[in-house]
């Protein structure tokens, strides 16, 4: 590929109810930070602050600085609601009660 070429690269950037996914064309070259710039969903979404926010292509976390390369899909990643153990531990024990219930009747 030319060094002038350029490149189609995916930025999303999913909410609970919807998913806002924009194809940018890019040059040879740019990095991630570059291509979500272009894309515009920082102004679509002011709630996004890229210095405390974790940024993946393809589910692989990468930094802002990383190149990106034709056909990448960069995923700007909302912060967890719950930790994962808390919330396997908290559905544990909602089973578990919910089992004794159905026992006790």
């Amino acid at each position: 590929m030319s060094a002038d070429a350029t490149l189609a690269v995916e930025v999303v950037y999913a909410l609970p109810l919807q998913q806002d996914a924009t194809t940018v064309h890019v040059h040879n070259g740019a990095t991630v930070e570059h291509a979500i710039a272009r894309s515009g969903v920082l102004q679509r979404h002011p709630q996004i602050d890229l210095r405390t926010s974790r940024i993946a292509i393809f589910g692989r976390l990468v930094l802002l600085d990383a190149v990106v390369e034709n056909r990448d899909r960069i995923e700007i990643l909302r912060p967890l609601q719950v930790d994962p153990k808390e919330a396997r531990r908290r559905r544990a024990t909602h089973r578990a009660r919910t089992a004794s219930d159905k026992r006790i009747k």
